[in-house]
């Protein structure tokens, strides 16, 4: 009876090899290669293989020659050891580790700076219930006592509301006929004293209306006064007020308040 052969796994990679072997195809060249794609650390000199795409340590960093390191192109342990084709091929190492760095700080700086293209939707507010189905909440212990009356009667009908026991609803009552019971005379006082100050409000501002209303009416009075009279007052002399008023003269007359310096014949006057 043959013994069953187990199938070999994929082998972890290992930082360094000692093998003289180089492939033939074409040298990477690291600066054809994007920052994220390569790490030029000490600690972890690797790059992507571009064949199986997974991080691939890079060997001889100090030496001459730089390749790949041989590897499998499954995950180790997990997948067939199949040998990748990108084994042992050679690395041409043109980018210094600061010129890398740098290079990668600054495609981090610009993508973080960038808006996430996902639109995030605010969750929408739940439907307001009906004003039908809206209970009035009580504003006196009165009211409280008869909702709670009113729950008691329906609920008991119901089978919920029983002797001792009430349900939710019967308690919420309950508790709030009791604090409007314990805090109505704070608040009767706070009425009292709030009717109160409107009171006083009101008849100030009626008092103070009605004394702009009648200072109004007393300005109004002095400027509608006789034109003729407050004409004369500011002219200030009695030939102006004379004048001012609206009379007929009589044809060939002249206003009695003339000078007799006032010539009545025509006069020739020599140079």
């Amino acid at each position: 009876m043959s013994v069953p052969t187990l199938e070999p796994a994929a082998r972890m990679r290992r930082s360094r090899t000692r093998t003289r072997k180089v492939s033939a195809r074409p040298a990477l060249v690291l600066s054809s290669l994007k920052p994220h794609q390569y790490d030029l650390r000490p600690t972890c000199t690797s790059l992507i293989c571009p064949d199986c795409k997974t991080w691939c340590p890079i060997t001889g960093i100090q030496a001459k020659v730089q390749k790949l390191v041989p590897h499998h192109a499954g995950t180790a342990h997990e997948d067939k050891a199949i040998r990748c084709s990108g084994s042992h091929r050679r690395v041409t190492v043109d980018v210094t580790y600061e010129a890398w760095l740098r290079r990668l700080e600054t495609g981090f700086a610009e993508t973080d700076g960038r808006r996430s293209a996902r639109q995030h939707y605010k969750p929408l507010p739940a439907p307001a219930k009906p004003v039908a189905k809206m209970t009035p909440v009580p504003l006196n212990a009165a009211d409280a006592l008869t909702a709670y009356g009113e729950h008691l009667k329906n609920c008991r009908m119901a089978a919920r509301c029983d002797g001792t026991r009430r349900c939710a609803d019967g308690v919420q009552l309950a508790a709030l006929y009791e604090q409007l019971q314990r805090t109505q005379p704070r608040r009767d006082r706070e009425h009292q004293e709030e009717a109160r100050v409107d009171a006083l409000l009101t008849r100030y501002r009626v008092a103070t209306a009605g004394r702009r209303t009648a200072a109004e009416w007393a300005k109004q009075d002095e400027d509608t006064v006789d034109a003729t009279k407050a004409t004369a007052k500011r002219s200030g002399t009695t030939v102006e007020e004379a004048n001012n008023a609206c009379r007929i003269h009589p044809a060939d007359t002249v206003s009695e308040f003339r000078g007799p310096e006032v010539p009545l014949e025509p006069m020739q006057i020599s140079a």
